[in-house]
């Protein structure tokens, strides 16, 4: 692309990128406290997630980013599953978030605990029952995996990052084993997923949002219930060599 062509292309994802921010904003605002407040009131989570998931979808609408979900019928619908994603943009969560509409209101996040600065949202968050990880503080990961453990085995699912933060070059980061000991405690499957295209949609350190293509690919489940806590690293590895051969396969889905 020219410099002469580049500028113009430059200038519109910035306006539509501020619009989707600029939205998201005032969606936020308008629609989170009476759908936050019924979900308190009523105990019904679904209407707070589905307000959720049609703010993401006027972002990513208004950005251009366009949405390719294949493997949905690898979803686990009934039973709580541990869902492991690679990690190279902010896009990818509320991404999967939608792409995993599916298990509302079932659907919880293991997230890092500094997102809890977040206006209003740290409060749909907990009233959703994300759990919070502070990484490299073990007196307070352990207790809130174990929460997280109690919910998958009501049945509740769970998105992670095993990568635990964003690449910047995109290439798999070593996993963490956090979520991973947290499915085998409670017997529950992981589910290996790719996501391509965000980092195209957003890298770190910029704001811009560009119109692309991102593809969400689901793989086979990987059952736990007949693993031991002494094959955890053989788990580990597993997922991660799944997630690395569908980037591979699924690169630039634009």
């Amino acid at each position: 692309m020219t410099k002469s062509h580049s500028r113009p292309f430059l200038l519109v994802t910035a306006l539509r990128s501020f619009a989707a921010y600029l939205a998201v904003t005032i969606y936020v605002l308008v629609a989170g406290p009476p759908f936050l407040c019924w979900a308190v009131v009523s105990h019904r989570r679904r209407g707070m997630y589905r307000a959720g998931e049609m703010g993401i979808r006027l972002a990513l609408w208004l950005a251009g980013v366009r949405l390719d979900v294949r493997g949905r019928e690898h979803i686990q619908l009934g039973r709580g599953a541990v869902y492991a994603v690679n990690h190279s943009s902010n896009l990818e969560p509320p991404i999967l978030f939608v792409a995993l509409g599916a298990l509302f209101p079932r659907l919880r996040i293991l997230y890092k605990a500094e997102l809890r600065r977040l206006p209003v949202l740290v409060w749909v968050f907990d009233a959703a029952g994300f759990v919070p990880i502070e990484r490299g503080n073990p007196d307070q990961s352990r207790p809130a995996v174990d929460r997280a453990v109690d919910a998958l085995c009501a049945g509740d699912s769970f998105l992670i990052f095993p990568e635990g933060t964003r690449s910047r070059t995109g290439e798999l980061l070593p996993f963490k084993k956090g979520g991973f000991v947290m499915a085998l405690k409670a017997g529950a499957p992981v589910v290996p997923v790719a996501i391509t295209g965000a980092r195209d949609a957003m890298r770190k350190g910029s704001p811009l949002i560009h119109p692309v293509t991102v593809r969400v690919q689901f793989s086979a489940l990987i059952p736990t219930d007949c693993v031991g806590f002494a094959d955890r690293d053989a788990l580990v590895a597993d997922v991660r060599a799944r997630i690395a051969g569908m980037l591979s396969a699924g690169q630039s889905p634009s």
